[in-house]
């Protein structure tokens, strides 16, 4: 018997792997794309996604509240509306799981590089010991990886508040000015790519069911995550605008420049490259436990192959979803690594996938939940499809696996939907 089987996620664990869903590598990178698309104005954007993302959070907390399971968005939507929206789901955050974990490593390898002067091969060796490390907590299961979370999240939100705090009294007034200089335009596109910061509610929710009391503790934990990325992000936003100004937007690692002028280049250094490691680790941790049991919930209800399905129930660790995530990842990670293949794509391909997934999760609960909770969908889903739209041709990715889930749809045969019952729906029924 796996000897890890039996752990449950309390309230300190649960809240490390939201947070490290949510407030990932993206930090390091995302003021940069930001500011490159909007300026000073990203600052709106970084403010109304925030904003915005609460309904879409509490609507996530809710559902996994109700209806804990490692399938997610995906049974959730089996529930709302039947099986093969549930397979579009399940499809569109499956797929893009190696191309967000290899994003994140990638994000952590430049930054130590570039705090080491190691250079690209510098870079190339740090990505891939991150997916490794990564890869390897989750097969010791989550009371490895959740203790291993609760310690980094830690260091990693002291390591923000000191960033914040050191460079604040460097804030110039005139770094503001102009404040739009590409427009609204320019807003809307740093809202496309922020999403990746505000993206990990629908990863999250594949751990509802590893939880000890989803109930009581999801929402809870929840509502942490959302006061602990808030005040983390906006801080760095307005301190990378203040502080740096036009550097925002032309280097790639804001916040190795926002340290050097705050605590001085030689301290700054190895404190980003600290938070480089444990930014990308806490994410890569979340969306691989998250990815891999979902995988495993699929194959249990026949959409993915058979042999997957082991792992599937809540606790266990879905070993062979797991090692099937690593082997796609690691097929990325040669041809983006040989092709010398940049960041934004990959970041932009994963923010469309999850923005096309977090849009089925809000409209599966207009269905499924009732009074506030039901406006609370409302909200995001409009929330979401919006953002959703703002992706422009990266949506080609989610629509390609959508037709792939549409595909294996049509060699199934359609499950009843039945939100009342408890236990998870099936998502695809192979024909007789």
């Amino acid at each position: 018997m796996d000897r890890s089987s039996g752990h449950r996620l309390g309230l300190g664990q649960g809240t490390a792997l939201f947070v490290g869903a949510v407030l990932g590598p993206g930090v390091l990178a995302l003021p940069h794309l930001a500011a490159a698309a909007a300026g000073p104005s990203s600052i709106v954007a970084w403010t109304a996604l925030l904003a915005l993302s609460v309904p879409v959070a509490l609507t996530f907390a809710a559902l996994g509240a109700r209806h804990p399971d490692a399938g997610g968005v995906a049974t959730f939507a089996a529930r709302a509306f039947g099986p093969r929206p549930a397979l579009v789901a399940g499809f569109c955050f499956y797929g893009v799981v190696p191309v967000g974990v290899l994003a994140g490593a990638m994000i952590g390898g430049d930054h130590v590089a570039s705090a080491a002067g190691a250079g690209r091969p510098g870079a190339a060796g740090v990505t891939v010991a991150l997916l490794l490390a990564a890869f390897a907590a989750n097969h010791g299961g989550l009371r490895l990886s959740g203790r291993i979370q609760l310690v980094l999240v830690a260091v990693l939100a002291a390591l923000l508040v000191v960033a914040t705090l050191a460079s604040a009294p460097h804030i110039r007034a005139d770094n503001f000015t102009p404040f739009t200089p590409h427009g609204p335009l320019g807003v809307a596109h740093a809202a496309g790519v922020l999403f990746f910061a505000f993206a990990g509610w629908e990863a999250a929710s594949h751990l509802s069911a590893d939880f000890a009391d989803p109930r009581r503790l999801l929402p809870r934990a929840t509502a942490l995550t959302l006061a602990i990325v808030g005040v983390l992000y906006l801080g760095l936003a307005v301190t990378v605008t203040g502080v740096l100004g036009d550097r925002a937007a032309s280097s790639p690692v804001p916040l190795a420049l926002l340290l050097a002028d705050g605590i001085g280049g030689a301290a700054a250094r190895p404190v980003t490259a600290a938070a480089a490691l444990v930014l990308s680790f806490v994410a890569m941790n979340t969306y691989i436990a998250g990815g891999a049991r979902l995988g495993a919930a699929l194959a249990r209800d026949g959409a993915l192959p058979a042999r997957l399905a082991r792992g599937s129930a809540g606790g266990q660790v879905p070993r062979r979803s797991l090692a099937l995530l690593a082997v796609l990842t690691a097929a990325l990670c040669v041809a983006v690594l040989a092709t010398g293949a940049g960041l934004d794509p990959l970041m932009r391909v994963t923010a469309a996938c999850l923005a096309t997934v977090t849009l089925i999760g809000m409209a599966s609960a207009t269905r499924l939940l009732p009074g506030r909770g039901r406006t609370l969908a409302r909200a995001g889903t409009v929330f979401t499809g919006v953002v959703l739209l703002s992706c422009g041709f990266y949506l080609v990715v989610p629509a390609a696996l959508a037709a792939m889930a549409l595909r294996r749809g049509v060699r199934t045969s359609p499950a009843p939907s039945e939100p009342d019952v408890e236990g998870p729906p099936a998502l695809a029924t192979p024909r007789a």
